[in-house]
């Protein structure tokens, strides 16, 4: 197990590395200090302690360090998995190891394989929650629409309780409720977490600013202060269409949305308003992201649309008013108009 412990050893902190700088080096040219900070440092700081412990209990001691030679044969992470399968084939309740399979292949975006192995590990420890949060995050980025429902929801709800003090799965709890539109939910989740991160931290400020995203959007309006946030900021003004006006229902929702060009359907940035407050502006920045790795940042052009939907729905259903401004660059300084003008068939 020697060889496997120096690859994946090294898989990870190369994954760690490509994670970390290229972001900040891109966010950094284009627009400044980013919240997509957020996202990268809570990755790194939860992950890495995680991967590095289960590598030392399950491979590594410092004595086995010395005992590294000079001649060491080309690094082939591949090999170094298929070792560690094959250990786990013939000791199948070995929990550390399918812990360390599990982190390996997350890092190396094999997040299928991932959620297996965290399967795995659940098998053998039902209330392991690294487990449970892994699998959860796991399933989350193998779903096209990224959402955290279903079993990942009871799996980050149970580690939760657990453990009250679990970061992660604190963040990733209050994910799933800001995309379930539960805003009050979500705020009061990431209130818990606050306190566990260092005070005056980049990541403390931006878990403020996504607390303050939803504790407006619960309020029904939309986030305020929006020069405070970095990063791309895309003012958006929505009017109805004077021949649409006879179909607005009270309590319909407003959803103005900022999407990849070509890409997930998911939205990268999502605002949630009163529709009978028509006409409305918003401004889409990163902190309105469904998902940590899916933000405006993280692409160059987005589609800008509105929908009102009379259930209140965020799923597009028959019957919603639409509207869109087409594709538009994220640096885009000027306000976007749309105007809803059309009836979702």
């Amino acid at each position: 197990m020697k060889l496997a412990f120096y690859l994946i050893a090294a898989v990870m902190v190369l994954a760690a590395l490509a994670l970390l700088l290229w972001p900040l080096v891109r966010h950094g040219r284009r627009h400044g200090p980013s919240a997509g900070i957020f996202a990268l440092a809570l990755g790194l700081a939860f992950l890495l302690p995680l991967a590095a412990g289960g590598l030392y209990l399950l491979v590594g001691t410092p004595v086995a360090l010395d005992g590294v030679r000079a001649a060491q044969p080309a690094l082939d992470i591949d090999k170094a998995v298929a070792e560690l399968r094959d250990h786990l084939r013939q000791q199948p309740d070995d929990l550390q190891g399918w812990m360390l399979l599990a982190q390996t292949e997350a890092a190396m975006h094999q997040n299928a394989q991932a959620r297996d192995a965290y399967d795995q590990a659940l098998r053998i420890d039902p209330h392991n929650g690294t487990a449970m949060v892994g699998w959860a995050e796991a399933d989350s980025i193998v779903r096209s629409d990224h959402r955290i429902e279903g079993r990942a929801l009871e799996l980050l709800e149970q580690a939760v309780q657990a453990d009250p003090a679990n970061q992660r799965g604190l963040w990733l709890l209050g994910i799933s409720q800001f995309q379930g539109d539960h805003y009050a939910r979500a705020a009061a989740t990431w209130r818990r977490l606050l306190p566990l991160l260092e005070p005056g931290s980049t990541v403390a400020k931006a878990v403020t600013e996504q607390i303050a995203v939803a504790e407006a959007r619960a309020g029904g309006a939309p986030a305020s202060d929006p020069a405070s946030l970095s990063g791309p900021q895309l003012a958006v003004q929505v009017e109805l269409a004077p021949g649409l006006r006879d179909r607005l229902k009270p309590g319909a929702a407003l959803f103005v949305y900022a999407r990849a060009e070509s890409g997930p359907p998911m939205p990268l940035a999502v605002a949630r308003l009163d529709a009978g407050k028509l006409p409305a502006r918003v401004t889409l920045t990163d902190a309105m992201a469904m998902a940590p790795q899916l933000k405006l940042s993280s692409t160059d052009k987005v589609f800008v649309g509105a929908r009102i939907s009379a259930s209140g729905q965020a799923t597009p259903q028959p019957g919603d008013l639409e509207g869109d401004a087409g594709v538009v660059p994220v640096n885009r300084t000027e306000p976007i108009r749309i105007v809803i003008d059309k009836v979702r068939p």
